[in-house]
């Protein structure tokens, strides 16, 4: 398990060569990611950059010139000579201050660059996750995925940008040192570039290493990252503090770091160790190369100028040609973590899109027939059916309960509905039309729905309640009266800013609520639509026996010109439906009234009579 790296196949020089021209296809929508986020910060890092390239070979021509002119001055004491000492000097002192320049303002590009490339991918990120499905979000192997191209995805284009930028730089210094250094011994390029190419080779295939050690710890990393949720969040202090589980959890936790540290280790030893012999082997190299032309220069076969350009030239020239070595190593590391971002940015969507073009519609601002035809579901990369021949017709204006055992369809049911899944078989229609044929929105939209897991946003009071239909966000007649249609006023006034107090505990200033109240709040947010049919998943869960009555006397008001289906174990609040659905290994055991349903004595009389006994002494 530590030794991760050996333990997985390695790719072969097929499967090398076809992520070459994968990387290369990405090339093209990286530099559209980067012109697209910051164009005008990326035109002046690329002609900083390439202003800079010549400066290096001038400086060293200069340093040349101003020892030979030093050596010629100490000889001949000419002032002129010194003169011209001096001005060589100012000469030099010129380039270093534009080169420090340039080199401050490109970096200054660079971190404002990165700050909105960042920012554009992220957003590119999130824009996709809108557009993802609810069958995405419950996949293990899609958070792999979306963990990997967030991870450091958002940097990664602008460093391969750069990178690529950068090597057209340091080609164009390499050149003007090949120059200088030709009119001294031709040799000496080759030199650079065979004391380069082996830690060339060996940076390679350790960005590979680490591409892929990352990659494949993801879902690794993933449960990591959960188990740090837990020891972090308000919503599980609770359980950790009273059944004393922290400390598993934290072993937990440490153990995962302890086989990630190991994979690193083990890798960065490799790096370090290759690093070494492989650096010793080029600064030998050099130093062979330096003692001869040390020996040149004290037969007087060149000038101390000529020796100083040499040693100037050849080691700034070996660090620039290891730089155009690493860079096509960063670039080719980069590439890699570039595939990520990619694969999740074109993973297919769609699935929600209607069948047809124009999209059907049924009459709107009224309640609608619903039927379930024969419907029977099971969930993708799964062989059990939840839901099995699912025959089921709600009438207009009908209120209906659906009841049965954990685990039995009835949450399934209410998202093939919502059709955040569609039926494996069979058809679901609203109005005499398919859901598959209308425009997600146009359904959704004339639905309000309280889920039993409902979201506590930590946000204000009002907009808690106006995310029910943002196009009325700020409209606060609106949102006092879904306040109050829904049971919530009481819970607003007692707080210290009424509506526009902050609430959950995450931020300054919030106000944490019990259950019950963030449940009012909740179905608040319901009723800020006109909804043609509310659908209510355990609404009065987190709700006292008076607060349940209350809810119900109003949603018996407030919903008697609008269809409902409620999900709900409390057979007191199922007893008011029109009709009760008891759902049973994904099917419809029984459907009828309250009263028929108890005199037919099958499962629903049961499970009432069971719930009814314990509240008898």
């Amino acid at each position: 398990m530590v030794h991760a790296l050996k333990q997985r196949p390695k790719p072969g020089v097929r499967d090398r060569l076809s992520g070459l021209r994968v990387l290369a296809s990405y090339l093209p929508r990286t530099f559209k990611l980067v012109w697209d986020s910051s164009r005008g910060f990326a035109i002046l890092v690329v002609l900083l950059l390439l202003a800079s390239s010549g400066l290096p070979a001038a400086m060293a021509w200069i340093g040349k010139l101003i020892v030979d002119a030093v050596v010629a001055t100490a000889k001949t004491h000419d002032p002129a000579q010194q003169t011209h000492v001096l001005h060589l000097v100012a000469l030099e002192l010129g380039l270093m201050l534009a080169q420090l320049v340039m080199n401050r303002l490109g970096m200054l590009m660079r971190s404002l660059m990165g700050e909105t490339l960042g920012n554009h991918v992220n957003v590119m990120i999130l824009e996709k996750a809108l557009t993802l499905e609810l069958r995405h979000f419950e996949d293990a192997d899609f958070y792999d995925k979306m963990q990997n191209a967030r991870r450091e995805a958002s940097s990664r284009p602008l460093n391969l940008v750069l990178e690529l930028v950068q090597l057209l730089q340091q080609g164009i210094v390499l050149g003007s040192y090949t120059f200088l250094l030709a009119r001294l011994s031709w040799w000496s390029a080759g030199i650079i570039v065979i004391a380069s190419l082996p830690a060339f080779i060996a940076e390679a295939r350790m960005s590979r290493d680490a591409f892929r050690l990352n990659s494949w710890r993801a879902p690794e990393g993933r449960r990591q990252n959960y188990l740090e949720w837990i020891l972090t969040r308000d919503a599980h202090v609770k359980e950790v503090k009273i059944y004393g589980i922290g400390q598993i959890i934290l072993e937990r936790y440490k153990q995962l770091f302890t086989k990630f540290y190991a994979e690193d280790r083990a890798l960065a030893i490799r790096r370090t160790i290759y690093g070494l012999l492989l650096g010793a082997f080029s600064l030998l190299a050099f130093y062979a190369s330096y003692a001869w032309m040390a020996q040149r220069a004290s037969l007087a076969a060149i000038s101390i100028g000529d020796l100083t350009l040499y040693l100037t030239v050849f080691r700034q020239g070996q660090s620039s040609f290891q730089s155009v070595l690493s860079g096509v190593a960063g670039l080719y590391e980069d590439g890699l973590y570039m595939t990520n971002l990619f694969a999740y940015l074109d993973m297919p969507t769609g699935g929600e899109k209607p069948r047809v073009l124009p999209p059907l519609t049924a009459p709107s601002n009224t309640p609608q027939p619903i039927e379930f035809r024969d419907v029977s579901f099971k969930y993708p990369n799964s062989e059990k059916w939840v839901l099995r021949h699912v025959n089921l017709t709600i009438a207009p204006g009908e209120k209906l309960a659906l009841v049965g055992e954990n685990g039995a369809g009835k949450s399934t049911l209410i998202k093939l509905l919502l059709r955040l899944y569609d039926p494996t078989e069979g058809a679901i229609l609203y109005g005499g039309v398919d859901l598959r044929d209308m425009d997600p929105w146009d359904f959704r939209k004339r639905v309000g729905v309280v889920f039993q897991d409902f979201v506590r946003y930590q946000f204000t009071v009002s907009e808690n309640i106006g995310l029910g239909w943002v196009p009325h966000i700020e409209d606060r007649p609106r949102i006092e009266s879904a306040a109050e249609r829904g049971g919530a006023k009481n819970v607003i006034e007692n707080l210290p800013n009424k509506f526009d107090t902050m609430l959950g505990g995450w931020f300054e200033h919030g106000q944490e609520l019990s259950g019950g109240q963030w449940q009012k709040v909740a179905i608040a947010r319901a009723f800020m639509r006109e909804a043609e049919l509310l659908i209510l998943d355990e609404p009065t869960a987190a709700l006292d026996a008076e607060a349940e009555h209350d809810l119900f006397v109003r949603l018996q008001a407030l919903a008697a010109e609008r269809s409902a289906i409620l999900i709900s174990h409390r057979f007191s609040t199922v007893r008011r439906a029109d009709r009760i659905a008891v759902i049973r290994d994904g099917q419809v055991e029984e459907l009828g009234t309250h009263a028929s349903l108890l005199e037919k004595n099958g499962r629903y009389a049961q499970l009432y009579k069971l719930q009814a006994a314990g509240y008898v002494d």
